[in-house]
C-alpha cells in the first residue's frame, strides 16, 4: 500500500517529490495487477493517477482522465458524494472507510472504499488516494436475502392468519362435537336402557342383545368423542413448561387404574425422582395413554408387570414405559401413531385407536421423540423424550 509520505506523481511535476523511474514502473505494475480500483486526486479533485481496473471499469484511458475531476466524469450527485468523501479524508488526516456507488453497465455498483491523504515533506496534504473494492454482488445477494426474508415474513403472517382461522373453526367444531353430538348419544343410550328395564318381558333374548349392542356402541362413540377432543387439545393447547414430577404423575395414574380394576394383580415398578421440564397437563395425557395401554395389554397375564424408568442418551433423558403383555408385530409399527389405527381387534382389547396419536403429538410439541419396540407375546417398550435432542436411541 502507498504510505502517507510515499508519492506516485505524473511525470515532470516539480512540485511533487519524485520516485525513481524503475520504482514507479514497478509500483504501477503492482497497481495495475490488482482487482481493486485505485486512483489519486489532488486537493482540487483533479486526477493524478488511475490503475488499469479503473480504466476497465469506467471505459477510460489514463492519458485522457489526467487533470479532470469527478464532475467531468459522473452525474452531479455522484461526483458531489465522491468530493465530500475526499474532503473528509483530508479533514481527518487518517485513512477512512466508506461505501460508494457508481453507475455501471448492469446497474448501480457498490464499493467499499478506503481513502487517505498524501502529504509532502512539510506535512501538507497534496492528494488523496482511494482504494475501492467492488462489493456489488455481495450487496445484491444481501438485498435478495432481505427481499426473500420479507416475502417469507409476509407468507408466515398470511399462513399464521390462515392457521388462526382454522383453529377458530376447529374450536367451533370441537364445541359442536362436545355438545351437539353428546346429546343424541345420551338419548340413544338412555332410551336403550329404558327399553331394557321397562320392556324386558316384551323383548326376547335377541332383542335385548341388540339393545345391549346399541348401548355398547353409543358408549364407544362417546369415548371416541372424548379422545378426539383430547387429540385436538394436544395439538392446540398452549404449551406451559415447568418442572414436572413424572414419578408422582405415574403413581397417581396407576392408583386410578387399580381403583377401576381392583381384582387385577400387576407388578408396577416406577423409578423415583423422575423429573422433566414439561407441561404437566399434557404429560399426564402421555402417561395415561402409555400406562393405560400397558395395563390393558397385560390383562391376560397372571405375572403382569409394568415398568417406568429413565435412560440417558447423549445427555438427553429418555423415559421408558415397558410391559410384558400382548405386544405387537413391528412390521405394522408404522401405523402405531396414526389416529384410529389398531394393531389388535376391538373384540380382543377395547379402545378407539387414538391414544398413541395423542401421545406422539404431545411429545412432538415438546420437541421430543418417541419410539416403540415389541414382539407378539413378549410385551412392548415405548421410549420418549420431552426435550429436543438427538434421537439415536430410537428403534429404526
Amino acid at each position: 500500500m502507498v504510505g502517507t509520505e510515499a508519492v506516485v506523481t505524473s511525470a515532470g511535476d516539480p512540485a511533487r517529490p519524485e520516485t525513481g523511474q524503475v520504482g514507479q514502473e514497478q509500483l504501477m505494475a503492482l497497481l495495475d495487477h490488482t482487482s481493486a480500483v485505485i486512483y489519486m486526486r489532488d486537493v482540487d479533485g483533479r486526477y493524478l493517477l488511475i490503475n488499469r481496473e479503473y480504466e476497465r471499469l469506467f471505459n477510460v484511458r489514463r492519458e485522457e482522465i489526467m487533470g479532470l475531476t469527478d464532475h467531468d466524469l459522473f452525474p452531479v450527485d455522484i461526483a458531489d458524494a465522491f468530493r465530500a468523501n475526499d474532503l473528509k479524508a483530508f479533514a481527518v488526516g487518517v485513512p477512512v472507510q466508506m461505501e460508494e456507488r457508481t453507475p455501471g453497465e448492469d446497474g448501480e455498483r457498490t464499493y467499499i472504499t478506503v481513502k487517505f491523504p498524501l502529504v509532502d515533506g512539510d506535512g501538507r496534504p497534496y492528494a488523496v488516494c482511494g482504494i475501492s473494492t467492488d462489493i456489488t454482488e455481495r450487496k445484491r445477494a444481501e438485498e435478495q436475502v432481505r427481499r426473500l426474508n420479507a416475502e417469507l415474513e409476509q407468507r408466515v403472517r398470511e399462513r399464521t392468519a390462515e392457521l388462526e382461522a382454522s383453529t377458530r373453526e376447529l374450536d367451533a367444531f370441537a364445541y359442536s362435537v362436545s355438545h351437539d353430538l353428546r346429546a343424541p348419544l345420551r338419548s340413544l343410550e338412555g332410551f336403550s336402557q329404558v327399553l331394557l328395564e321397562d320392556y324386558a318381558e316384551v323383548l326376547d333374548e335377541q332383542g335385548q342383545q341388540y339393545l345391549g349392542r346399541i348401548q355398547a356402541n353409543a358408549a364407544r362413540m362417546a369415548q371416541m368423542i372424548d379422545d378426539l377432543l383430547d387429540l385436538s387439545r394436544a395439538t392446540r393447547t398452549e404449551l406451559s413448561r415447568r418442572p414436572t414430577d413424572i414419578s408422582a404423575l405415574a403413581g397417581e395414574i396407576i392408583a386410578e387404574l387399580r381403583q377401576r380394576d381392583p381384582d387385577r394383580r400387576v407388578d408396577v415398578d416406577i423409578a423415583g425422582g423422575l423429573v422433566a421440564q414439561a407441561d404437566p397437563h399434557l404429560v399426564r395425557l402421555v402417561l395415561q395413554n402409555l400406562l393405560g395401554n400397558a395395563w390393558k395389554f397385560t390383562a391376560d397375564r397372571r405375572d403382569a408387570a409394568i415398568r417406568l424408568a429413565v435412560e440417558t442418551h447423549e445427555g438427553v433423558d429418555v423415559f421408558v414405559v415397558a410391559d410384558n403383555g400382548a405386544g405387537f408385530d413391528m412390521r405394522y409399527a408404522h401405523k402405531l401413531f396414526d389416529p384410529f389405527q389398531r394393531l389388535h381387534s376391538a373384540s380382543e382389547y377395547e379402545g378407539t385407536g387414538i391414544g398413541l396419536a395423542i401421545v406422539q403429538r404431545i411429545i412432538i410439541r415438546h420437541g421430543g421423540h418417541i419410539s416403540a419396540d415389541s414382539r407378539p407375546g413378549h410385551g412392548a417398550t415405548f421410549r420418549f423424550s420431552l426435550v429436543p435432542g438427538p434421537a439415536s436411541w430410537e428403534t429404526r
